[in-house]
């Protein structure tokens, strides 16, 4: 959840949250941030509200030499139905391979820096489009918005933002380069801005990169100039 929404809730519901970082292939859960540390996180350790927390009883995670997140535990999968290359592949000597890229903080908290195929190269650099969206999730006029590569021939992809203005705003693509400029490092500014009316999304309503990649390649007039 983006750290500006969750303070958003916490300030509107006054409740509390949990949260935590799972998959199908583990059934459910098995790393999680509790109560204690949202609340500590919300009262001046804003980085801690960017992890998913610390494993769960029974559960191993450790970081394969990419950052690729590896778990060992009685709840992963016992396989995919009738496809044992796939799960050959996932499962290797006890350890799942989730796909996705973390990091430990010095208490031991998983963050997720983003999944393998999301993270973006650009002039050599590796950039997590987490982090980006992090950063523009900052802005207020901004109510959804994921970050994706585009090619480039000069730099091998570049930074590009598809953002859905939050209603009754008007967010302009400079405005919102510059609050990025303020938050992140010069090569994880995007390049790219976009502005649409809705992202695609699955029915579990997480937003389908992989049709947004296909989408702009088929209108690469939407892109605009490169900032």
């Amino acid at each position: 959840m983006p750290v500006p929404l969750l303070r958003r809730g916490h300030d509107l519901l006054g409740v509390d949250f949990t949260s935590g970082f799972g998959m199908t292939e583990l059934a459910g859960n098995a790393v999680f941030l509790d109560i204690a540390a949202h609340r500590r996180g919300l009262a001046g350790d804003p980085a801690l509200l960017a992890t998913a927390g610390k494993p769960g009883p029974g559960v191993d995670v450790r970081l394969a030499d990419d950052g690729e997140i590896l778990i060992r535990s009685p709840q992963v999968m016992a396989g995919y139905w009738d496809e044992p290359e796939a799960t050959a592949a996932t499962v290797v000597d006890g350890w799942l391979h989730s796909g996705d890229i973390g990091r430990f903080d010095a208490e031991g908290n998983l963050a997720i820096v983003d999944r393998k195929k999301d993270v973006i190269l650009t002039g050599g650099e590796n950039v997590s489009s987490l982090e980006v969206e992090q950063a523009l999730h900052e802005v207020p006029e901004v109510a959804e918005v994921a970050v994706v590569g585009v090619p480039d021939a000069e730099w091998g992809e570049n930074v590009c933002a598809v953002v859905v203005p939050r209603g009754g705003t008007t967010l302009e693509p400079d405005a919102l380069v510059a609050a990025a400029r303020a938050r992140l490092a010069g090569f994880k500014v995007p390049r790219h801005v976009v502005i649409v009316d809705e992202l695609p999304k699955n029915g579990t309503g997480k937003i389908v990169k992989q049709e947004l990649r296909a989408w702009l390649a088929a209108h690469p007039e939407r892109l605009g100039v490169r900032r």
